[in-house]
């Protein structure tokens, strides 16, 4: 059983063996999830690098492409 202490800031460390087992690295979000009384720590993986664009040209929808790109060009 591998252990870790609660800092006085509410923080702790995530052992390297279960870092490497989830395959974490610096910057990734983990997510803490409760089930029957108890939490389970799950790596937060999004589901596409892209979502956050999704949607984001749909108010080009239906224009000739060669003219959206002339206006970007200043033409």
């Amino acid at each position: 059983m591998l252990k870790t202490r609660i800092t006085s800031k509410g923080q702790v460390t995530v052992p390297k063996h279960v870092r490497q087992r989830l395959g974490l690295q610096p910057g990734d979000e983990i997510e803490f999830v409760e089930s029957d009384g108890a939490f389970r720590l799950e790596k937060r993986v999004p589901a596409s690098p892209f979502e956050r664009y999704r949607g984001f040209l749909t108010h080009l929808a239906g224009q000739d492409p060669d003219g959206i790109l002339a206006e970007m060009r200043g033409e």
